[in-house]
């Protein structure tokens, strides 16, 4: 799952894609106008040959990104190893599990303090990385305001864990979730198809496939998609941490096959499959899957909401030199 609770600080939008932008109160679009205003240009040239080099990595940044925001807020906690006074990481959290690209978020930043010492949060950085991989994967273009302040402390791994959802998560679980954001249904079902890149891990598929009814079908799994997933992720695998399957068929592409494969049965999670089986949910994933312009303007709007959520500015936290230390 996205498998991305925020801190309740969110902005209220008005969001238009394709190059008319978002409008919100907290952040500002204008926040490095004077102090780096070439910042989105840095992070966006900086980032180009992570992306060449590894195809998989917007969906790793994406991913990060959501992770981060989940746990105390859009503040880099995520960034931050553990060291000798800090042992119980966030990194540390089980669900954390796969996170990836940690370290390139560092890279960007030495790019940035170049031009900007001292100027640029990492949390901003994070936020521009993954507003830039939706992008670079075909996604809409979005604006995002600026102006986040970093954590100067971690949270504990046993907080990241009994905030982040789990895998077994259903539609109740996601509505709540994302509701804390200020997302609508609507929004709560786009932010959903951040699913359509990358892959699932076979340890978060096990547990679905152990839930047969009584037929020996797992509910709103089509037979032919269950015994594919049986046979790439077999019961009792050492392997379940290492292997996965893709999300759908473009993993590599930002589109709206995420929702066509739920209304298939093809859904890999249990709140995939449930989206398309929900009187709430079910007339958004069909908009969705016919219609990807709308899709892409929800998901935008849906982004905004979770890039601002629990953010510190002004005095709260701080500007760190190293993403991955607390200085």
């Amino acid at each position: 799952m996205i498998t991305m609770d925020l801190i309740d600080i969110v902005v209220g939008i008005h969001l238009f894609v394709f190059g008319i932008w978002v409008e919100g109160q907290g952040l500002p679009y204008n926040f490095y106008e004077n102090s780096c205003p070439q910042v989105e240009a840095i992070v966006r040239a900086a980032i180009q040959p992570i992306f060449l080099t590894d195809p998989t990595s917007p969906a790793a940044f994406l991913r990060l990104m959501f992770h981060d925001c989940q746990v105390q807020g859009c503040d880099a906690s995520i960034l931050v190893d553990p060291n000798a006074n800090n042992v119980s990481s966030e990194m540390a959290a089980g669900k954390n599990f796969g996170i990836r690209k940690r370290e390139s978020i560092n890279i960007l930043k030495s790019m940035v303090e170049l031009q900007c010492p001292q100027q640029v949060s990492c949390a901003d950085i994070l936020v521009l990385a993954a507003r830039e991989a939706v992008v670079v994967s075909g996604g809409p273009q979005i604006k995002v305001a600026l102006g986040r302040r970093d954590s100067p402390f971690a949270p504990s791994y046993k907080h990241a864990d009994s905030l982040l959802p789990s895998a077994t998560t259903g539609v109740d679980g996601m509505l709540q979730l994302f509701a804390k954001k200020e997302m609508t249904v609507e929004e709560s079902v786009a932010i959903m198809g951040a699913h359509t890149l990358g892959v699932t891990h076979c340890l978060n598929i096990l547990n679905r496939l152990n839930q047969a009814d009584e037929g020996g079908q797992v509910q709103g799994m089509a037979p032919g998609f269950e015994s594919f997933l049986r046979l790439n992720c077999p019961q009792g695998s050492l392997a379940s941490n290492a292997s996965f399957v893709l999300n759908d068929p473009t993993t590599l592409t930002f589109d709206n096959h995420y929702y066509k494969n739920a209304i298939r049965g093809h859904g890999i999670l249990r709140v995939d499959a449930e989206m398309i089986m929900d009187p709430r949910t079910a007339m958004a994933v069909e908009r969705f899957a016919a219609n990807q312009d709308d899709f892409f303007q929800a998901f935008s709007s849906a982004f905004v909401k979770l890039s601002n959520s629990g953010v510190l500015t002004g005095n709260q936290g701080v500007v760190r030199k190293n993403c991955n230390a607390l200085d």
